[in-house]
Protein backbone atom coordinates (compact mmCIF):
# COMPACT_ATOMS: atom_id res chain seq x y z
CA UNK A 1 0.00 0.00 0.00
CA UNK A 2 1.04 3.64 -0.39
CA UNK A 3 2.64 5.02 2.50
CA UNK A 4 0.07 7.81 3.79
CA UNK A 5 1.48 11.14 5.31
CA UNK A 6 -0.22 13.82 7.68
CA UNK A 7 -0.64 17.18 5.46
CA UNK A 8 1.45 19.88 7.92
CA UNK A 9 -0.02 21.60 10.34
CA UNK A 10 -1.29 25.03 10.87
CA UNK A 11 -1.33 25.62 6.66
CA UNK A 12 2.10 24.82 6.30
CA UNK A 13 4.92 22.73 4.51
CA UNK A 14 8.32 23.03 3.11
CA UNK A 15 9.99 22.74 -0.29
CA UNK A 16 9.37 24.01 -3.77
CA UNK A 17 6.81 23.09 -6.46
CA UNK A 18 6.98 22.90 -10.11
CA UNK A 19 6.06 26.23 -11.77
CA UNK A 20 3.09 27.19 -13.88
CA UNK A 21 4.25 25.07 -17.47
CA UNK A 22 4.57 27.07 -20.24
CA UNK A 23 3.05 26.37 -24.04
CA UNK A 24 5.36 24.15 -26.13
CA UNK A 25 5.12 22.72 -29.67
CA UNK A 26 6.22 19.45 -30.72
CA UNK A 27 9.23 19.01 -33.16
CA UNK A 28 8.30 19.56 -36.48
CA UNK A 29 5.57 22.17 -35.89
CA UNK A 30 2.41 23.02 -33.28
CA UNK A 31 0.70 19.80 -31.44
CA UNK A 32 -3.09 18.94 -33.56
CA UNK A 33 -4.18 18.76 -29.84
CA UNK A 34 -5.73 21.56 -27.80
CA UNK A 35 -3.37 22.03 -24.40
CA UNK A 36 -5.15 25.22 -23.61
CA UNK A 37 -7.62 23.31 -20.41
CA UNK A 38 -7.99 20.00 -19.97
CA UNK A 39 -11.90 20.25 -22.07
CA UNK A 40 -9.97 21.27 -24.75
CA UNK A 41 -7.81 18.85 -24.82
CA UNK A 42 -10.40 16.15 -24.20
CA UNK A 43 -12.23 17.64 -27.10
CA UNK A 44 -9.50 17.55 -29.64
CA UNK A 45 -8.86 14.17 -28.35
CA UNK A 46 -11.94 12.78 -29.85
CA UNK A 47 -12.62 15.07 -32.75
CA UNK A 48 -14.97 15.18 -34.79
CA UNK A 49 -17.44 13.91 -32.08
CA UNK A 50 -18.41 16.50 -29.77
CA UNK A 51 -18.13 15.82 -25.60
CA UNK A 52 -21.35 16.05 -25.20
CA UNK A 53 -22.51 13.37 -27.44
CA UNK A 54 -19.83 10.92 -26.27
CA UNK A 55 -21.11 11.11 -22.71
CA UNK A 56 -24.21 10.78 -23.91
CA UNK A 57 -24.35 7.77 -25.93
CA UNK A 58 -20.77 5.90 -25.95
CA UNK A 59 -19.54 6.47 -22.14
CA UNK A 60 -20.06 3.36 -20.13
CA UNK A 61 -22.86 2.28 -22.71
CA UNK A 62 -20.67 1.37 -26.17
CA UNK A 63 -17.55 1.37 -27.97
CA UNK A 64 -16.85 4.23 -30.16
CA UNK A 65 -14.42 3.84 -33.39
CA UNK A 66 -12.97 7.34 -35.00
CA UNK A 67 -10.72 6.88 -38.21
CA UNK A 68 -9.38 9.91 -39.51
CA UNK A 69 -7.40 9.95 -42.69
CA UNK A 70 -5.37 13.16 -41.32
CA UNK A 71 -1.45 12.88 -42.09
CA UNK A 72 -0.69 15.55 -39.26
CA UNK A 73 -2.13 13.72 -36.32
CA UNK A 74 -0.99 10.44 -37.64
CA UNK A 75 2.68 11.64 -37.37
CA UNK A 76 1.90 13.25 -34.07
CA UNK A 77 0.52 9.74 -32.78
CA UNK A 78 3.68 8.17 -33.65
CA UNK A 79 5.90 10.28 -32.13
CA UNK A 80 4.51 9.26 -28.52
CA UNK A 81 5.91 5.92 -28.72
CA UNK A 82 7.84 4.03 -31.12
CA UNK A 83 9.63 0.76 -31.19
CA UNK A 84 13.07 2.20 -32.18
CA UNK A 85 12.39 4.26 -28.92
CA UNK A 86 13.15 1.15 -26.79
CA UNK A 87 16.90 0.92 -27.35
CA UNK A 88 17.45 4.33 -25.69
CA UNK A 89 14.78 3.63 -22.49
CA UNK A 90 16.45 0.30 -22.07
CA UNK A 91 19.46 2.27 -21.23
CA UNK A 92 17.59 4.04 -19.24
CA UNK A 93 17.36 1.07 -16.58
CA UNK A 94 13.91 -0.48 -17.32
CA UNK A 95 13.29 -3.85 -15.59
CA UNK A 96 11.23 -6.96 -16.84
CA UNK A 97 7.86 -7.15 -14.86
CA UNK A 98 7.58 -3.41 -13.63
CA UNK A 99 8.61 -1.57 -16.45
CA UNK A 100 8.43 -4.16 -19.50
CA UNK A 101 5.95 -7.19 -19.90
CA UNK A 102 7.23 -9.73 -23.13
CA UNK A 103 3.82 -12.20 -23.83
CA UNK A 104 2.24 -14.11 -26.49
CA UNK A 105 -1.20 -15.41 -27.07
CA UNK A 106 -1.01 -19.33 -27.49
CA UNK A 107 -4.16 -21.12 -28.20
CA UNK A 108 -6.21 -18.89 -26.12
CA UNK A 109 -3.59 -18.46 -23.25
CA UNK A 110 -1.45 -15.57 -22.50
CA UNK A 111 2.64 -17.02 -22.10
CA UNK A 112 4.80 -14.50 -20.26
CA UNK A 113 8.18 -14.52 -21.94
CA UNK A 114 9.96 -12.24 -19.15
CA UNK A 115 13.69 -12.58 -18.26
CA UNK A 116 14.88 -11.88 -14.69
CA UNK A 117 16.16 -8.08 -13.77
CA UNK A 118 17.27 -5.38 -15.94
CA UNK A 119 16.03 -5.34 -19.73
CA UNK A 120 18.72 -5.32 -22.32
CA UNK A 121 17.95 -4.37 -25.55
CA UNK A 122 19.30 -6.64 -27.69
CA UNK A 123 17.04 -9.88 -26.32
CA UNK A 124 14.19 -7.76 -26.33
CA UNK A 125 14.29 -7.50 -29.84
CA UNK A 126 15.38 -10.75 -30.43
CA UNK A 127 11.94 -11.94 -28.49
CA UNK A 128 9.76 -9.56 -30.85
CA UNK A 129 12.03 -10.84 -33.75
CA UNK A 130 11.68 -14.84 -33.53
CA UNK A 131 9.28 -15.75 -30.78
CA UNK A 132 6.77 -13.05 -32.19
CA UNK A 133 6.46 -11.82 -28.62
CA UNK A 134 4.32 -8.50 -27.95
CA UNK A 135 6.38 -6.11 -25.83
CA UNK A 136 4.20 -4.31 -22.90
CA UNK A 137 5.80 -1.06 -21.96
CA UNK A 138 4.14 -0.35 -18.50
CA UNK A 139 3.29 3.01 -17.44
CA UNK A 140 5.06 5.21 -20.40
CA UNK A 141 4.52 8.90 -19.65
CA UNK A 142 6.90 8.10 -16.64
CA UNK A 143 9.55 8.55 -19.71
CA UNK A 144 7.64 10.19 -22.49
CA UNK A 145 7.08 13.80 -21.53
CA UNK A 146 3.88 13.94 -24.70
CA UNK A 147 2.09 11.04 -22.45
CA UNK A 148 3.00 13.16 -19.45
CA UNK A 149 1.40 16.20 -20.86
CA UNK A 150 -1.68 14.59 -22.17
CA UNK A 151 -2.35 12.22 -19.05
CA UNK A 152 -2.10 15.28 -16.67
CA UNK A 153 -4.33 17.24 -18.77
CA UNK A 154 -7.01 14.03 -18.86
CA UNK A 155 -6.36 13.28 -15.09
CA UNK A 156 -7.31 17.02 -14.48
CA UNK A 157 -10.92 16.66 -16.72
CA UNK A 158 -12.01 13.22 -15.29
CA UNK A 159 -10.43 14.18 -12.10
CA UNK A 160 -9.36 10.15 -11.43
CA UNK A 161 -6.35 8.80 -12.44
CA UNK A 162 -4.94 8.42 -15.86
CA UNK A 163 -2.38 5.49 -16.20
CA UNK A 164 -1.02 4.04 -19.85
CA UNK A 165 0.23 1.14 -21.34
CA UNK A 166 1.95 0.89 -24.52
CA UNK A 167 1.86 -2.52 -27.02
CA UNK A 168 4.32 -3.27 -29.75
CA UNK A 169 3.02 -6.50 -31.78
CA UNK A 170 5.29 -7.92 -34.52
CA UNK A 171 3.10 -8.67 -38.26
CA UNK A 172 1.44 -11.66 -37.85
CA UNK A 173 0.92 -11.97 -33.82
CA UNK A 174 -0.98 -11.37 -30.98
CA UNK A 175 0.17 -10.57 -27.58
CA UNK A 176 -3.03 -11.48 -25.23
CA UNK A 177 -5.77 -13.43 -25.44
CA UNK A 178 -9.75 -12.04 -25.28
CA UNK A 179 -9.99 -10.68 -21.64
CA UNK A 180 -12.03 -7.36 -20.28
CA UNK A 181 -11.07 -4.77 -17.88
CA UNK A 182 -12.25 -2.62 -14.91
CA UNK A 183 -10.98 0.73 -17.03
CA UNK A 184 -12.60 2.76 -19.47
CA UNK A 185 -10.39 2.31 -22.42
CA UNK A 186 -8.79 4.72 -25.30
CA UNK A 187 -6.82 3.30 -27.70
CA UNK A 188 -4.34 5.63 -30.03
CA UNK A 189 -3.16 4.14 -32.65
CA UNK A 190 0.95 4.92 -33.02
CA UNK A 191 2.30 2.93 -35.88
CA UNK A 192 1.40 0.23 -38.42
CA UNK A 193 -1.85 -1.72 -38.16
CA UNK A 194 -3.99 -3.86 -35.42
CA UNK A 195 -6.97 -5.57 -36.17
CA UNK A 196 -9.23 -5.29 -33.19
CA UNK A 197 -12.59 -7.50 -32.59
CA UNK A 198 -14.86 -6.33 -29.59
CA UNK A 199 -17.59 -8.85 -28.14
CA UNK A 200 -20.49 -8.01 -25.53
CA UNK A 201 -19.70 -7.43 -22.39
CA UNK A 202 -20.63 -10.83 -19.93
CA UNK A 203 -19.85 -8.67 -16.69
CA UNK A 204 -21.28 -4.61 -17.80
CA UNK A 205 -19.06 -2.26 -16.16
CA UNK A 206 -16.73 -4.74 -14.83
CA UNK A 207 -15.20 -4.21 -11.56
CA UNK A 208 -12.24 -6.69 -12.43
CA UNK A 209 -10.16 -7.94 -15.14
CA UNK A 210 -10.79 -11.43 -16.47
CA UNK A 211 -9.96 -13.59 -19.37
CA UNK A 212 -12.76 -14.77 -21.80
CA UNK A 213 -12.81 -17.66 -23.43
CA UNK A 214 -13.12 -18.14 -27.17
CA UNK A 215 -16.14 -20.49 -27.08
CA UNK A 216 -17.89 -18.60 -24.60
CA UNK A 217 -17.72 -14.89 -25.58
CA UNK A 218 -19.44 -15.86 -29.34
CA UNK A 219 -19.09 -13.90 -32.64
CA UNK A 220 -17.58 -10.17 -32.30
CA UNK A 221 -20.07 -7.22 -32.37
CA UNK A 222 -17.66 -5.05 -34.27
CA UNK A 223 -14.36 -6.03 -36.06
CA UNK A 224 -11.91 -3.44 -37.56
CA UNK A 225 -8.69 -2.65 -38.23
CA UNK A 226 -6.81 0.61 -36.74
CA UNK A 227 -4.62 2.83 -38.44
CA UNK A 228 -2.69 5.71 -37.29
CA UNK A 229 -3.81 8.41 -36.34
CA UNK A 230 -7.21 6.72 -35.13
CA UNK A 231 -8.74 6.16 -31.65
CA UNK A 232 -10.86 3.79 -30.42
CA UNK A 233 -12.73 4.02 -27.11
CA UNK A 234 -14.64 1.26 -25.23
CA UNK A 235 -16.55 0.88 -21.43
CA UNK A 236 -14.65 -1.25 -18.96
CA UNK A 237 -15.73 -5.05 -19.28
CA UNK A 238 -16.11 -4.61 -23.06
CA UNK A 239 -14.07 -7.66 -24.53
CA UNK A 240 -11.59 -7.66 -26.88
CA UNK A 241 -9.24 -8.92 -28.54
CA UNK A 242 -6.44 -7.58 -30.93
CA UNK A 243 -3.65 -9.20 -33.45
CA UNK A 244 -1.41 -7.24 -35.81
CA UNK A 245 -2.22 -8.23 -39.29
CA UNK A 246 0.60 -10.62 -41.08
CA UNK A 247 2.46 -9.53 -44.02
CA UNK A 248 2.88 -5.71 -42.59
CA UNK A 249 5.07 -3.88 -40.11
CA UNK A 250 4.70 -3.78 -36.51
CA UNK A 251 1.93 -2.01 -34.44
CA UNK A 252 2.15 0.25 -31.95
CA UNK A 253 -0.63 1.46 -29.96
CA UNK A 254 -0.80 3.38 -26.64
CA UNK A 255 -3.94 2.28 -24.15
CA UNK A 256 -4.77 4.86 -22.03
CA UNK A 257 -7.08 4.12 -18.77
CA UNK A 258 -8.93 5.45 -16.17
CA UNK A 259 -11.95 5.49 -13.91
CA UNK A 260 -10.60 2.50 -12.31
CA UNK A 261 -12.39 2.35 -8.70
CA UNK A 262 -14.72 5.41 -9.84
CA UNK A 263 -17.91 4.24 -9.47
CA UNK A 264 -21.04 5.05 -6.80
CA UNK A 265 -20.31 2.42 -5.44
CA UNK A 266 -17.01 2.98 -4.14
CA UNK A 267 -17.82 6.42 -3.57
CA UNK A 268 -20.70 5.12 -1.27
CA UNK A 269 -18.31 3.42 0.76
CA UNK A 270 -15.72 6.40 0.53
CA UNK A 271 -18.48 8.55 2.01
CA UNK A 272 -20.45 6.09 4.46
CA UNK A 273 -18.04 6.38 7.70
CA UNK A 274 -18.04 10.19 7.35
CA UNK A 275 -22.13 10.12 7.56
CA UNK A 276 -22.01 7.68 10.36
CA UNK A 277 -19.14 9.82 12.05
CA UNK A 278 -21.17 12.89 11.76
CA UNK A 279 -24.80 10.75 13.20
CA UNK A 280 -23.31 9.24 15.85
CA UNK A 281 -22.16 12.44 17.51
CA UNK A 282 -25.90 13.62 17.59
CA UNK A 283 -27.60 10.27 17.24
CA UNK A 284 -27.54 8.11 21.03
CA UNK A 285 -28.80 5.23 19.15
CA UNK A 286 -25.68 4.73 16.66
CA UNK A 287 -23.48 5.28 20.31
CA UNK A 288 -25.44 2.55 21.80
CA UNK A 289 -23.53 -1.00 21.85
CA UNK A 290 -24.02 -3.84 19.96
CA UNK A 291 -26.08 -7.22 21.58
CA UNK A 292 -23.58 -9.38 23.50
CA UNK A 293 -21.63 -12.10 21.75
CA UNK A 294 -23.38 -10.99 18.16
CA UNK A 295 -19.60 -11.02 17.00
CA UNK A 296 -19.53 -14.27 17.85
CA UNK A 297 -22.79 -15.95 16.05
CA UNK A 298 -24.12 -15.43 12.69
CA UNK A 299 -25.88 -12.40 12.38
CA UNK A 300 -29.88 -12.07 13.91
CA UNK A 301 -32.59 -11.05 12.38
CA UNK A 302 -32.98 -8.55 15.23
CA UNK A 303 -29.14 -7.13 14.02
CA UNK A 304 -30.91 -6.70 10.34
CA UNK A 305 -33.48 -4.95 11.24
CA UNK A 306 -31.65 -2.58 13.06
CA UNK A 307 -29.01 -1.97 10.71
CA UNK A 308 -31.73 -1.48 7.85
CA UNK A 309 -33.46 0.97 10.65
CA UNK A 310 -30.01 2.80 10.78
CA UNK A 311 -29.88 2.87 6.83
CA UNK A 312 -33.11 4.20 6.24
CA UNK A 313 -32.16 7.18 9.12
CA UNK A 314 -29.01 7.82 7.04
CA UNK A 315 -30.41 8.22 3.97
CA UNK A 316 -32.66 10.82 5.73
CA UNK A 317 -29.73 12.61 7.17
CA UNK A 318 -28.08 12.69 3.59
CA UNK A 319 -30.53 15.00 2.39
CA UNK A 320 -29.87 17.69 4.02
CA UNK A 321 -26.34 17.28 4.60
CA UNK A 322 -23.90 19.90 2.75
CA UNK A 323 -20.45 18.37 3.01
CA UNK A 324 -19.89 14.74 2.33
CA UNK A 325 -16.55 13.51 4.44
CA UNK A 326 -14.45 11.87 2.09
CA UNK A 327 -12.35 9.34 3.84
CA UNK A 328 -10.18 8.34 1.20
CA UNK A 329 -11.14 8.65 -2.34
CA UNK A 330 -9.89 12.32 -3.03
CA UNK A 331 -6.38 12.29 -1.16
CA UNK A 332 -5.37 9.08 -2.91
CA UNK A 333 -5.89 10.76 -6.03
CA UNK A 334 -4.39 14.21 -5.15
CA UNK A 335 -1.74 11.69 -3.48
CA UNK A 336 -0.82 9.29 -6.86
CA UNK A 337 -1.90 11.49 -9.53
CA UNK A 338 0.77 13.03 -11.93
CA UNK A 339 2.40 16.55 -10.83
CA UNK A 340 1.62 19.52 -13.08
CA UNK A 341 3.44 19.41 -16.75
CA UNK A 342 6.02 21.78 -17.12
CA UNK A 343 8.96 21.65 -19.01
CA UNK A 344 12.87 21.02 -18.34
CA UNK A 345 12.93 20.97 -14.03
CA UNK A 346 11.15 23.67 -13.26
CA UNK A 347 13.64 26.00 -11.67
CA UNK A 348 14.38 27.64 -14.97
CA UNK A 349 11.36 28.78 -15.84
CA UNK A 350 9.92 32.27 -15.46
CA UNK A 351 6.34 34.07 -15.43
CA UNK A 352 4.94 35.73 -18.36
CA UNK A 353 6.36 39.08 -16.12
CA UNK A 354 9.91 37.88 -16.06
CA UNK A 355 9.90 37.47 -12.47
CA UNK A 356 12.16 34.06 -11.03
CA UNK A 357 9.33 31.71 -10.59
CA UNK A 358 9.54 30.49 -7.36
CA UNK A 359 9.40 33.99 -5.66
CA UNK A 360 10.97 33.33 -1.86
CA UNK A 361 10.82 36.53 0.37
CA UNK A 362 9.62 38.60 -3.23
CA UNK A 363 6.40 40.63 -3.43
CA UNK A 364 4.35 39.61 -0.57
CA UNK A 365 0.17 39.71 -0.44
CA UNK A 366 -1.52 42.25 1.29
CA UNK A 367 -4.81 43.21 2.27
CA UNK A 368 -5.39 45.39 -1.05
CA UNK A 369 -3.89 42.78 -3.26
CA UNK A 370 -5.83 40.39 -5.77
CA UNK A 371 -4.73 36.61 -5.73
CA UNK A 372 -5.42 33.69 -7.07
CA UNK A 373 -4.70 29.69 -6.78
CA UNK A 374 -1.80 28.82 -9.57
CA UNK A 375 -2.96 25.29 -9.57
CA UNK A 376 -6.25 25.02 -9.55
CA UNK A 377 -6.62 21.75 -11.38
CA UNK A 378 -4.16 20.39 -8.50
CA UNK A 379 -5.78 21.03 -5.66
CA UNK A 380 -8.94 19.41 -3.89
CA UNK A 381 -10.45 20.34 -0.38
CA UNK A 382 -12.12 18.32 1.92
CA UNK A 383 -13.84 18.24 5.29
CA UNK A 384 -13.01 15.29 7.77
CA UNK A 385 -11.99 14.53 11.44
CA UNK A 386 -9.03 15.83 12.89
CA UNK A 387 -6.21 12.46 13.12
CA UNK A 388 -4.65 14.03 15.84
CA UNK A 389 -4.81 11.34 18.48
CA UNK A 390 -4.24 13.84 21.41
CA UNK A 391 -7.09 15.36 19.92
CA UNK A 392 -10.41 14.00 22.29
CA UNK A 393 -13.09 16.07 20.54
CA UNK A 394 -12.03 14.40 17.16
CA UNK A 395 -13.34 17.81 16.07
CA UNK A 396 -13.60 18.45 11.84
CA UNK A 397 -10.47 20.16 9.96
CA UNK A 398 -10.37 20.99 6.69
CA UNK A 399 -7.42 19.44 4.48
CA UNK A 400 -6.31 20.56 1.13
CA UNK A 401 -4.27 18.10 -1.02
CA UNK A 402 -2.60 18.71 -3.92
CA UNK A 403 -0.26 17.08 -6.89
CA UNK A 404 2.72 19.68 -6.90
CA UNK A 405 4.99 17.79 -5.47
CA UNK A 406 4.17 14.30 -6.61
CA UNK A 407 6.81 12.38 -8.56
CA UNK A 408 5.95 11.64 -12.27
CA UNK A 409 8.54 8.42 -12.15
CA UNK A 410 6.45 6.82 -9.77
CA UNK A 411 2.83 7.31 -11.16
CA UNK A 412 0.46 4.37 -11.71
CA UNK A 413 3.27 1.97 -10.07
CA UNK A 414 1.61 0.98 -7.04
CA UNK A 415 4.05 -0.77 -4.95
CA UNK A 416 6.17 2.53 -5.07
CA UNK A 417 5.58 4.19 -1.75
CA UNK A 418 4.50 8.17 -2.14
CA UNK A 419 3.06 10.57 0.75
CA UNK A 420 0.35 12.46 0.34
CA UNK A 421 1.21 16.28 0.80
CA UNK A 422 -1.02 19.33 1.82
CA UNK A 423 -2.30 21.39 4.63
CA UNK A 424 -4.66 21.43 7.67
CA UNK A 425 -6.69 24.86 8.10
CA UNK A 426 -9.04 25.25 11.49
CA UNK A 427 -12.89 24.51 9.89
CA UNK A 428 -13.34 28.40 10.54
CA UNK A 429 -12.14 28.96 7.41
CA UNK A 430 -14.03 26.89 5.07
CA UNK A 431 -15.84 29.38 3.69
CA UNK A 432 -12.80 31.84 2.77
CA UNK A 433 -10.94 28.66 0.99
CA UNK A 434 -13.91 27.76 -1.11
CA UNK A 435 -14.00 31.59 -2.24
CA UNK A 436 -10.60 31.40 -3.04
CA UNK A 437 -10.76 27.71 -4.91
CA UNK A 438 -13.66 28.76 -6.81
CA UNK A 439 -13.44 32.22 -7.96
CA UNK A 440 -10.49 33.44 -10.74
CA UNK A 441 -8.82 36.27 -8.60
CA UNK A 442 -10.12 37.43 -5.36
CA UNK A 443 -9.21 40.54 -2.97
CA UNK A 444 -7.65 39.28 0.45
CA UNK A 445 -9.40 42.21 2.22
CA UNK A 446 -12.80 40.50 0.82
CA UNK A 447 -12.05 36.64 1.96
CA UNK A 448 -15.07 35.78 4.49
CA UNK A 449 -12.74 35.45 7.21
CA UNK A 450 -13.42 37.61 10.93
CA UNK A 451 -10.31 39.49 10.61
CA UNK A 452 -7.89 41.63 9.22
CA UNK A 453 -5.27 39.31 10.56
CA UNK A 454 -7.01 36.22 9.51
CA UNK A 455 -7.08 37.12 6.01
CA UNK A 456 -3.99 38.49 6.01
CA UNK A 457 -2.02 35.53 7.98
CA UNK A 458 -4.62 32.59 5.17
CA UNK A 459 -2.91 34.75 1.73
CA UNK A 460 0.47 34.95 3.43
CA UNK A 461 1.48 32.30 5.11
CA UNK A 462 -0.78 29.05 3.49
CA UNK A 463 -1.17 28.60 -0.02
CA UNK A 464 0.42 28.94 -3.38
CA UNK A 465 -1.26 32.30 -4.75
CA UNK A 466 -0.49 34.48 -7.91
CA UNK A 467 -0.11 38.09 -6.91
CA UNK A 468 -0.28 39.55 -10.25
CA UNK A 469 2.19 37.99 -12.21
CA UNK A 470 4.30 36.65 -9.84
CA UNK A 471 4.11 33.35 -7.52
CA UNK A 472 4.37 33.92 -4.41
CA UNK A 473 5.08 30.55 -2.38
CA UNK A 474 5.68 31.18 1.41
Amino acid sequence: MPKKAKPAANGQEEGPVPCKQVKVEVAGGPSPLNFDSPSGLFESLISPVKAETFFQEFWEQKPLLIQRDDLALATYYQSLFRLSDLKSLCRQGVYYGRDVNVCRCVSGKKKVLNKDGKVHFLQLRKDFDQKRATIQFHQPQRFKDELWRIQEKLECYFGSLVGSNVYMTPAGAQGLPPHYDDVEVFILQLEGEKHWRLYRPTVPLAREYSVEAEDRIGRPAQEFTLKPGDLLYFPRGTIHQADTPPGLAHSTHVTISTYQGSSWGDFLLDTISGLVFDTAKADVELRAGIPRQLLLVETTAIATRRLSGFLRMLADRLEGTEELLSADMKKDFAMNRLPPYYVGDGAELSTPGGADCLLRGGQLPRLDSTVRLQFRDHVVLTVGPDPDPSDETREKVIYIYHSLKNKRETHMMGSEETESHGLRFPLSHLDALKQIWSSSAVSVKDLKLTTDEEKHSLAKKNLIFYVGDRVFIP
